[in-house]
């Protein structure tokens, strides 16, 4: 009898920057909305669904869209109630996510941005398909 495997590759096509500062999530979008003149907005809370039937994760969510391009940016907090989005990378505060088309002269430009803003500690740009528990990313 002969087997055949199927494989498959998850669709990580977005921009992943990990920011760790100490303010709220709330504070921290103003300054961002302030510096890249942004619209970052208050959305639902990320659920990430756990197996087992326990109550999903929850983490705090603002959103801004770019119509024009369909550039779709999120802020998301590592941190919930009960544990880290991405555990691995447990000092970050925050990640910011960029899908849709975004050029790399845009991108050295908003990494330039961020890291001015003062309650920022650290801006780094990660390669999602480098980070073990990516599948959380992904909605």
């Amino acid at each position: 009898m002969s087997r055949k495997i199927l494989s498959f590759e998850l669709d990580l096509d977005f921009i992943l920057i990990a920011l760790r500062s100490p303010l709220r999530d709330y504070r921290l979008c103003y300054h961002i909305n302030k510096e890249l003149h942004t619209d970052f907005r208050k959305t639902a809370d990320y659920c990430l669904p756990l197996f087992g039937g326990a109550e999903p994760m929850q983490f705090s969510q603002y959103v801004y869209n770019i119509e024009a391009s369909e550039t779709e940016f999120y802020i998301i907090a590592n941190h919930g109630l009960t544990g880290c989005l991405i555990p691995e990378m447990g000092s970050t505060n925050y990640f910011l996510l960029i899908k849709n088309h975004f050029d790399d002269e845009d991108l050295e430009n908003v990494l330039l941005r961020l890291k001015k803003i003062a309650f920022i500690e650290s801006v780094k740009q990660i390669d999602p398909k480098n980070i073990k528990s990516h599948e959380n990313l992904l909605f």
